[in-house]
């Protein structure tokens, strides 16, 4: 039986079914064969050694594409695992990710600390491994065969992980004389990994809960050649000059107190003229695209955020209500600007003559970051947002998209913001539980967003997983001076939180009408 397979290029070529990538790679040319990393097919990253048994569009991923470095990374992290199990036997494995540049690992040592000699023997011993280009194999096994093989190495973080998986969907991973729980992909073999260095050694706590172990987090980067390495290395120097926690006690714009609180910035005198002169820019940009300004509290009540879904999605994650006197009566500290907005457009009947609304707020929220993850002004407690909603008919939807595109751009180019790429942040079709609406909504709102950044000349990557839990979402990445990127606006089409909020208009034909919600924050 033959299947046939679509390139990039649109062109069609006929296979056997059960081609693997590496095969397919080769077809084209042999130089790609040899730089291949994995395959993305319908979509999906793979092994370039499994086997393709239906109609597929692929893309063969290599250094240069971000599905090949995550794969590269994510492999080098089950590399370091093999080093660190045998130079320290014993340790224990939590989970190891790929991460935007690199990798990172959670073990348990057993109450080991590591000094720079064992990291030096660390990175030298995954050079010696990856020089034997052991293959990365996959294998499938029952879910009573996983347990019996992490529980004999007593490893109670691999089988509480396994033990919250499906059996029949479980897979090991195996390099050399190491095996790992791992749903893929890996690259065809550790030879690629050509330069190692461990960049960080942190603390993390299993899963992210304050109430379970403090594990080591070892971070990790490796590269194809050495020459890239050296690069990285300069770069980080540079990094370290430049850090916006450095500049920012220099230049006495921000300060964090411990009697304040983790995470919650106390903005000096010259900090606070730089933040208002950059207010009086977006406000005076609003003014012109029709933007009403309005004030909202700081908290809201409980029930709020349950109409809203955010307390089902992050209750947990948030801090936690504020009770009061009367019996049954919570508050939260505001974790999104949004639901109070609906309540705003709700205080009066609307018709479809006054659409669309635009309500624009510099709101200051507030979310429970965990204390090891926060970082100076990027990763805070509490931060100010210059929030919109725009309420609108559905026929409004791709016009008004298009405007906050065009006020992105004026931001961008006014603060000479050149280099950045537009990202449409898709759901997961493979989990859509983490997401509150209808599939057709969903998808509506995918294509809108599409149509309107087609439409604006904006080169766009698709990427699953990334979108909000009401709604997808088009997310400007931007690229600083020492090229690493940043989310630094961001647009997103919601269809779910209107209907939560039974939010209406009456329609030409005197009918009640549900609008869309677009919510936009540039900076």
């Amino acid at each position: 039986m033959s299947i046939n397979i679509t390139l990039p290029d649109g062109s069609i070529r006929e296979f056997p079914a059960g081609v693997k990538g590496i095969e397919i790679a080769q077809s084209i040319s042999e130089g790609l064969a040899r730089v291949s990393l994995a395959i993305e097919v319908n979509g999906e990253i793979r092994d370039l050694s499994r086997s393709i048994d239906h109609d597929a569009s692929i893309k063969i991923l290599t250094w240069n594409d971000a599905g090949g470095k995550s794969t590269f990374w994510h492999s080098s992290a089950h590399l370091f695992a093999e080093a660190l199990e045998a130079l320290f036997p014993g340790t224990k494995f939590g989970i190891g990710p790929a991460i935007e540049n690199g990798f990172y690992y959670d073990v348990d040592l057993g109450g080991k600390s590591f000094t720079d000699e064992d990291i030096q023997r660390l990175e030298s011993k995954m050079l010696e491994l990856a020089k034997q280009s052991n293959s990365y194999n996959r294998k499938e096994v029952s879910k009573q065969e996983a347990l019996q093989f992490f529980t004999a190495k007593g490893d109670e973080y691999k089988q509480e992980l396994i033990g919250e998986l499906q059996d029949g969907t479980i897979t090991f991973y195996t390099q050399g004389n190491f095996t790992d729980l791992c749903r893929g992909p890996h690259i065809p073999h550790t030879g690629f990994i050509k330069a190692a260095k461990i960049t960080n050694i942190a603390g993390a706590y299993w899963r992210g809960n304050e109430k379970n172990k403090m594990l080591t987090r070892v971070y990790g980067i490796t590269f194809p050649k050495a020459k890239e390495l050296e690069d990285y290395i300069k770069l980080q120097e540079e990094a370290k000059k430049r850090d916006h926690r450095k500049l920012g006690k220099e230049l006495e714009l921000f300060t964090f107190s411990e009697k304040v609180g983790m995470g919650l910035p106390l903005w000096l005198p010259k900090g606070t003229i730089l933040r208002e002169r950059l207010e009086q820019f977006m406000r005076k940009a609003q003014v012109k695209a029709g933007y009403d300004p309005v004030v909202t509290p700081h908290i809201g009540s409980k029930q709020l955020y349950v109409t809203s879904g955010h307390y089902e999605k992050y209750g947990k994650d948030s801090f936690q209500p504020i009770h009061t006197p009367d019996e049954g009566e919570e508050f939260l500290l505001k974790p999104m600007n949004c639901p109070h907005h609906c309540e705003i457009y709700r205080s009066k009947p609307r018709s479809y003559r006054d659409l669309p609304v635009r309500l624009a707020e510099f709101g200051t929220v507030y979310r429970y970051e965990q204390s090891g993850e926060l970082h100076g002004l990027t990763r805070v407690r509490g931060f100010t947002q210059d929030d919109a909603h725009i309420f609108c008919r559905p026929d409004q939807v791709k016009e008004e998209f298009i405007k906050v595109i065009d006020l992105v751009l004026h931001v961008f180019n006014s603060l000479g913001f050149e280099n950045y790429t537009a990202q449409v942040s898709l759901r997961d079709k493979s989990n859509t539980s983490k997401y509150i609406g209808h599939d057709h909504l969903w998808e509506k709102a995918e294509r809108e967003i599409q149509e309107a950044a087609d439409e604006r000349g904006l080169k766009t990557v698709a990427v699953e997983g990334e979108a909000a839990f009401y709604g997808p979402k088009l997310d400007f990445m931007v690229k600083d001076a020492l090229g690493r990127s940043w989310q630094l606006g961001t647009i997103q089409v919601d269809y779910n939180l209107p209907e939560r909020f039974e939010l209406e208009y009456i329609g030409s034909d005197n009918q009640r009408h549900r609008p869309v919600m677009i919510h936009r924050a540039p900076f």
